[in-house]
């Protein structure tokens, strides 16, 4: 949710960052995007003196004044303040602010339509970052609906309308993973061209070869020369789109990554953590399908309690359906308060890893061996992505193990064999541990 700061005049670009912990009292008022978490996203001056309580209204008294009413709870007065500051002729910045936070009252309404609209436009026309809205807690309850799930689709395929800096972030994830993938599309282009050019200086000499005559070119040999330029063309061009594909679902595994990675989870201290601020600590294995089978799995998991302990392994029960029986309790906006920052999403300052490593040492005398999870629809939909993604019957009863850095380790179906499990996963202050971080 966006929120304002009262700060001395002050000039930034977009590209600055500043953490505001506490508002001072001056002659004019800066714009700061942030979630309540104090993640920040711009921080950009205005020229313009006028508050919340001034007479006279404008597009900043009237998103200031949304914020507060917001964060009282008056989300119907105000989602009419942000309409109202649309109405303003606002400046950039301002019309960000105002399409975004009408997008959570939009959201914390249930209305996922209009919530999809208003984000879309802010990404559209006023260079909103995905990454705002993967890691802002008020936009939680829309992240499960399939709106979300469109825009992130719309995100993750780029192009100058929506997403473009999102796709761009995951393509320079993918190179570090692919690191020769530009190098092989620059000889599968450049051999092809050479192809071309060998063909096109070939098809006359078939020509000639084929008329016959005096001086005319051997005709196997000339034939011969055809066929390897056509062939080595069809395997260039056809190599060349096999490396597309590969990098587009190498772009959705590792949204799918990201997703993931924000997860909401409650431990047994009832704390409520993303899954990205377990990185380095436990494996998580996510035990999802009908209630009998992840309780016959949870069962199964008591007899090897100690050794999957000292392996790093946190159970998460998911079970089908149980996310459609859930409703969204409207007592505040976003996670817990008590919620440790988590790791920077794609795109974000990686100043925050620091705050990470002590948040780390403090959930670790949190951390039992379950875990339960907070907002089930949402787990369930990566889940079921996660299962199409791997060509698995969606809504299989399956279990995903996953690594010390977040990512999946492998999968199965049905129950997962626990004394496998022990003897594949290494104690966590083995070497081999410390590879996966």
């Amino acid at each position: 949710m966006a929120v304002v700061a009262v700060q001395p005049f002050v000039c930034f670009s977009e590209s600055n960052w500043r953490n505001i912990t506490r508002p001072c009292i001056p002659s004019h008022t800066t714009i700061l995007l942030r979630s309540r978490k104090k993640i920040q996203f711009s921080l950009i001056s205005c020229s313009s003196s006028q508050t919340p309580e001034a007479d006279t209204q404008t597009a900043e008294s009237c998103v200031n004044l949304g914020l507060q009413l917001f964060s009282k709870g008056r989300v119907k007065d105000a989602l009419t303040q942000f309409e109202t500051a649309l109405s303003l002729n606002p400046n950039p910045v301002e019309a960000q602010a105002a399409f975004y936070n009408k997008a959570c009252c939009h959201a914390y309404r249930g209305e996922g339509k209009k919530a999809a609209d208003c984000l879309r436009t802010a990404l559209r026309e006023y260079n909103l970052k995905f990454a705002t809205i993967l890691n802002d807690p008020d936009l939680a309850s829309f992240r499960v609906l399939p709106e979300f799930k469109e825009l992130q689709e719309e995100a993750r395929l780029g192009g100058e309308d929506i997403g473009y800096s999102f796709r761009r972030d995951l393509k320079l994830i993918s190179e570090v993973q692919a690191p020769f993938r530009g190098v092989r599309r620059f000889f599968y282009v450049a051999l092809t061209a050479g192809a071309g050019i060998s063909l096109f200086l070939t098809v006359p000499r078939l020509i000639r070869a084929i008329n016959g005559g005096d001086g005319a070119p051997d005709l196997l040999a000339t034939s011969g020369n055809a066929a390897i330029n056509i062939g080595g063309i069809v395997v260039l061009v056809a190599l060349f789109f096999w490396d597309n594909k590969k990098e587009e679902e190498q772009l959705a595994q590792i949204s799918r990554d990201e997703t993931l990675s924000r997860l909401p989870l409650r431990l047994s201290t009832n704390r409520v953590v993303e899954l990205v601020q377990l990185r380095d600590t436990v494996r998580p294995v996510i035990l999802a399908g009908k209630k009998e089978t992840v309780s016959l799995a949870m069962q199964r998991a008591e007899r090897f309690r100690t050794d999957l302990l000292r392996r790093g392994v946190l159970l998460v029960p998911v079970i089908w359906g149980e996310g459609r029986e859930t409703k969204i309790e409207k007592k505040g906006f976003g996670l817990q308060p008590k919620a440790a920052e988590a790791l920077p999403s794609i795109g974000e300052d990686f100043e925050k890893r620091a705050q990470y490593v002590t948040a780390k040492s403090k959930l670790k005398t949190e951390i039992r061996f379950k875990a339960e999870v907070v907002s089930p629809a949402e787990w369930e939909r990566w889940i079921r992505d996660q299962q199409k993604s791997e060509g698995v019957s969606v809504g299989e009863d399956v279990y995903i193990i996953l690594r010390l850095d977040g990512r999946v380790r492998r999968s199965g179906r049905g129950v997962p064999d626990w004394e496998q499990i022990v003897k594949e996963l290494p104690p966590m202050e083995a070497f081999l541990s410390k590879l996966e971080r």
